[in-house]
C-alpha cells in the first residue's frame, strides 16, 4: 500500500513532470476559467453554457468540459428526456476552484482602469522606439 505521507507524492507545479500542470492549464486556460465561473452561477445545459461563454466553439467547450470532468471539477448528468438532454454542474472541488477564480476575475475587472492606463503608457513608450 502506498504511503500517502511520502513527500515525493506532493504536487509541485514547477516540476516538469508534475501532474498538477495539466490540471492547472485546464483551470486557468481561457475556456476553463470561464466555464467554471459560469457553472458557479448555475447549472447549464451544453447549448446554454455555450451561449453564456461567448466565443467558445462547440469543440473547445466539449473538450474543456471533458477535461474538467476528468479532473473531478464538473459532473455531466444525462437528463431523461426526448431527445436526451445533458446538464453540467460543479463538484465541491469545482466550486472551490470557481470561487478562487471569481476573486481573481473580480480583481482584474476592478483594476481595468489601471491596466488601460499602463497599456497606454507602454504603447506610447514603445511607439517612440519604432
Amino acid at each position: 500500500m502506498p504511503d500517502h505521507d511520502d513527500q515525493s507524492l506532493e504536487a509541485d507545479v514547477f516540476a516538469r513532470d508534475c501532474s498538477s500542470r495539466s490540471t492547472l492549464q485546464t483551470v486557468t486556460g481561457r475556456w476553463g476559467s470561464l466555464v467554471l465561473i459560469a457553472l458557479g452561477e448555475s447549472n447549464y445545459r451544453f447549448s446554454a453554457l455555450r451561449r453564456r461563454v461567448d466565443g467558445v466553439s462547440e469543440r473547445m467547450l466539449s473538450q474543456t468540459l471533458q477535461n474538467l470532468e476528468r479532473d473531478g471539477m464538473v459532473v455531466r448528468t444525462v437528463l431523461e428526456a426526448i431527445p436526451p438532454k445533458v446538464e453540467y454542474h460543479l463538484t465541491p472541488l469545482g466550486r472551490q476552484v470557481a470561487d478562487r477564480l471569481q476573486g481573481l476575475i473580480d480583481l482584474v475587472q476592478d483594476s481595468m482602469p489601471t491596466v488601460r492606463e499602463a497599456q497606454a503608457e507602454y504603447d506610447e513608450r514603445n511607439a517612440a522606439k519604432a
